[in-house]
């Protein structure tokens, strides 16, 4: 399906007046002269202007019909379908193809959806394609229009801001996720009993989602900062060290998280054996406290008839208050000690 479409000349979209096509609609085989003759029309106006196509959940065959157009390779491709695809960029001459995971957090069950975003760049044209929910660029092309100056930088521009808004989603999730871990971090530490193991495995599980997303990323984040990716204009050096100095600080706190967790969930381990242990103890000393009086008691039930004190007046009298007496010294044994 298309998403959006436009022809931008010198930073500003261009009305074309000869065809056009319908975001909303999928892109078929009519299509591709119209894309052609968009793509031409980019060429002509010069390296600053391009063509920006973006697909949203397209088949196969849709995405092929669109590469071609641009001359853009079936390994590319199948790449881009593939939604376990590993997240990389890649420049091949005059062209750049990035596979990135796109994260979205769910408040309400701690969940992190993943989606996909593939993106090729080259000359004088922006091919998006998009799988699942997250990753919305429609704010991306709005903002872009709005902002001529940057526009008018040309198709590394767009490319710019997709990382932008990519790597922004992975700030807010692991923002998310680091108040969830605040959370049950307390209560761990709290003075109730709880158990949250459960808890602490699922947001390692959702943890380790962002890190499949920005982990391979890395060596792109360090090659940004040093501005050691080629063909990069000067104008646009500094927008793209400062993603890469971004997304190496989202990389390092999904990093520590990890570690945290780990730490937490050993806590909760070692509390909740604690916890065990003290109820252990406690069942032991109320056990201990009803032996004595039960040992007593049992004695005197036995069916013999030379017991001391068996005829006794004050026999009942005297074994009762030898219970007590024998409870209550046990039971502050066990209160100094801790048991009870």
């Amino acid at each position: 399906m298309i998403r959006g479409i436009g022809v931008y000349v010198n930073g500003n979209p261009h009305v074309r007046t000869d065809g056009h096509l319908t975001p909303g609609a999928s892109f078929g085989a009519a299509d591709v002269p119209v894309l052609e003759r968009m793509w031409a029309e980019a060429q002509e106006g010069g390296s600053d202007s391009f063509v920006w196509l973006g697909l949203r959940d397209a088949g196969l065959e849709e995405t092929e019909l669109a590469a071609r157009v641009f001359g853009i390779g079936d390994l590319h491709i199948e790449d881009a379908m593939s939604i376990g695809q590993r997240p990389r960029i890649e420049i091949a001459g005059d062209q750049v193809f990035a596979v990135l995971k796109v994260l979205d957090y769910v408040e309400s069950t701690s969940d992190v959806e993943t989606g996909q975003i593939a993106v090729w760049v080259g000359r004088s044209f922006v091919l998006s394609v998009r799988i699942g929910d997250p990753g919305d660029l429609t704010g991306l092309r709005a903002d872009l229009e709005d902002d001529p100056q940057m526009l008018a930088l040309g198709p590394l521009a767009v490319l710019h801001g997709i990382l932008d808004v990519v790597i922004d989603g992975y700030q807010e999730v692991v923002d998310e996720l680091a108040h969830d871990i605040e959370e049950v971090e307390e209560r761990v530490f709290s003075a109730d009993h709880t158990d949250d193991a459960a808890t602490i495995y699922l947001l390692k599980r959702e943890n380790l989602e962002v890190r499949r997303a920005i982990d391979p990323l890395r060596p792109v984040a360090e090659n940004l900062l040093h501005e050691q990716l080629p063909d990069l204009p000067t104008t646009l050096l500094p927008y793209f060290r400062d993603l890469g100095d971004h997304l190496l600080r989202v990389q390092e706190l999904s990093t520590q998280h990890d570690i945290l967790l780990a730490t937490v969930l050993e806590a909760a381990r070692s509390r909740q054996a604690v916890q065990q242990n003290d109820d252990m103890r406690k069942i032991s000393a109320y056990v201990g406290l009803a032996a004595a009086p039960t040992m007593i008691a049992g004695i005197y039930g036995m069916n013999f008839d030379n017991i001391p004190e068996l005829h006794w007046e004050y026999g009942y009298f005297g074994v009762i208050g030898l219970m007590l007496l024998i409870t209550g010294v046990l039971y502050r044994a066990f209160k100094r000690s801790g048991w009870l």
